[in-house]
């Protein structure tokens, strides 16, 4: 090993044989990201401003739409740098960075979209008892616990996979610093690895689906039998907002890192995680505001005191 040159950067050439598709993603993702900043920081000010809105579940959802707007923030601005440039480098310490953040974010996505469907589960199962059980302790206590349960599982598996030897290969065939594509540089024993990342897949994405599919399992049984018309009609609307979001974000979560892995990353490959790391976060705020009435009525309400202040 001593004969190789350490790796002090690499080079993101994702995607480097479609300079036409790089152009149209350049763009398409310039406006996305755009979208993202302007959709998620409007819902987490509707959120605090109007105090309908201080409840666990737009708690929750600030929590989200807050860890979206990093997320992207920690991708998306580099990734347009290289689009434009024609050195697409990184330096080692820069990709190291980019990867603790974007996996821990990501992990942390997946508890906290568990947590908003057991918030989701007490608000609907057991409405007489939702004030009690879900607590301000308790939901402060969920959420900081989903960001300590993501950050410790990114912690371990960059610190694990940047320690290692890659032999002087430093030409990453991604858009992004993304943990599989470094692990197919790396020229010494990935056993461990790749160990940690199914344990991790498993615990951070099969178990919290399955914990969401059975709250949705009670969540439906409870909602049929509700008589009210109205009142089937909101629960509906509320749980089918999370439901989407919970579908987009783990479907493509699911197709990265449950499949068998292959040895040469596919363009395929790179649009899921271009729309898992991209498309998930534009949608969330327009599927939260769209088919939610509370957020709805709280935008119009603010909107309203805005232009009757600018009136006087």
């Amino acid at each position: 090993m001593g004969n190789y040159s350490a790796v002090t950067e690499f080079f993101l050439v994702g995607l480097s044989q479609y300079p036409e598709l790089q152009l149209f993603l350049s763009v398409l993702c310039l406006i996305m990201y755009l979208i993202i900043l302007l959709g998620n920081s409007l819902l987490i000010v509707i959120s605090i401003l109007d105090s309908r809105l201080h409840t666990p579940m737009y708690f929750f959802l600030g929590n989200l739409s807050f860890l979206d707007i990093c997320y992207t923030s920690s991708s998306i601005p580099q990734m347009l740098i290289m689009f434009m440039s024609e050195r697409k480098s990184i330096t080692f310490l820069g990709c190291a960075l980019q990867m603790v953040i974007s996996l821990g974010l990501g992990s942390t996505e997946c508890v906290l979209l568990a947590v908003m469907a057991y918030d989701r589960y007490v608000a609907i199962c057991n409405p007489l008892r939702y004030p009690v059980i879900m607590n301000k302790v308790l939901y402060v206590h969920m959420a900081v616990w989903s960001w300590v349960i993501g950050c410790l599982n990114s912690l371990v598996q960059t610190v694990l996979t940047m320690v290692l030897p890659f032999c002087g290969h430093n030409i990453i065939d991604h858009l992004t610093c993304e943990i599989l594509a470094l692990l197919k540089l790396v020229c010494s024993d990935i056993t461990m690895n790749v160990l940690i990342m199914t344990v991790a897949s498993i615990v951070l994405l099969m178990v919290p689906l399955l914990l969401i599919f059975v709250s949705y399992i009670f969540i439906l049984s409870s909602i049929l039998r509700i008589n009210s018309a109205e009142g089937r009609k909101k629960a509906f609307s509320t749980c089918s907002a999370h439901l989407t979001v919970v579908i987009l974000f783990y479907g493509s979560a699911l197709f990265m890192y449950m499949k068998p892995k292959s040895k040469h990353t596919n363009a395929s490959d790179e649009i899921i995680g271009l729309s898992y790391g991209v498309l998930t976060p534009m949608l969330n705020p327009i599927i939260y505001s769209l088919r939610n009435k509370e957020v709805k009525e709280a935008v119009k309400k603010i909107l309203s005191k805005h232009l009757y202040l600018q009136k006087i």
